[in-house]
C-alpha cells in the first residue's frame, strides 16, 4: 500500500493519515524542524506527538534528503508527515528562497519519488494541496507552489491510494 493524503491547513489530513496505520505499530517520520525561538510551532509538533500511538516509533532524518533512501530501506509501516515542510526545509537549505539552486532540491525530490517507488513497506505520505488557491503574489510562494505540487502529481503517481481531505471529509482520488 502506498497513499497519498493530500489537503488544506486544518483539513485534518494528519489525523486521517495515522488513522490508516492503526492495525500495526508504524514508524513516523517526521519532517518539522524544531525552533526553541517559535512557541507555536512548537506546540503544533507537540499535538502531533500526543496524538501518535505510543507503541510508534518517531524518525528524525538528521538529512532531509535521506527521506527516499530511508523508505528503500524501510520494513514495516511507514508515514511521513508531512511532504510540505520536508520540502521547505530542502528550500531553505539550498537557499532558494534568494534564488539559489534548484538542483540538489530536484536530486532529493526525485529520490524520494524513487525511494517511494522501490518501498516494499507500507507507505502513508501527508502532503498540503496548494494548487486551488489564488497564484501566489510573491517569487517565494510561486517557486513553493510550482515545486509542491509537481512533487505532488510524482508522488501520486507512485501511488495506490490519493485521498484529498476538504472540511475533514476524506474524498477518494484513487
Amino acid at each position: 500500500m502506498r497513499t497519498l493524503v493530500l489537503g488544506g491547513t486544518r483539513s485534518g489530513k494528519s489525523a486521517h493519515a495515522e488513522g490508516l496505520l492503526t492495525d500495526a505499530p508504524a514508524t513516523y517520520v517526521a519532517t518539522a524542524r524544531p525552533d526553541p525561538d517559535d512557541a507555536e510551532w512548537t506546540a503544533r509538533i507537540a499535538a502531533h506527538v500526543e496524538r501518535r500511538p505510543a507503541a510508534w516509533q518517531t524518525v528524525e532524518l538528521a538529512d532531509p534528503a535521506g527521506l527516499g533512501p530511508y523508505l528503500e530501506r524501510a520494513a514495516g509501516p511507514v508515514l511521513v508527515d508531512d511532504v510540505a515542510t520536508w520540502l521547505t526545509t530542502l528550500l531553505d537549505d539550498a537557499g532558494a528562497w534568494e534564488g539559489g539552486s534548484l538542483d540538489p532540491v530536484r536530486r532529493a525530490c526525485d529520490a524520494l519519488v524513487d525511494g517511494l517507488g522501490t518501498s516494499r513497506a507500507d507507505v502513508v505520505l501527508v502532503s498540503a494541496e496548494v494548487g486551488l488557491g489564488v497564484v501566489p503574489a510573491t517569487r517565494s510562494g510561486r517557486l513553493f507552489r510550482d515545486q509542491l505540487g509537481a512533487l505532488n502529481a510524482a508522488l501520486a503517481d507512485r501511488c495506490t491510494d490519493v485521498v484529498l481531505l476538504v472540511a475533514g471529509i476524506p474524498l477518494r482520488l484513487r
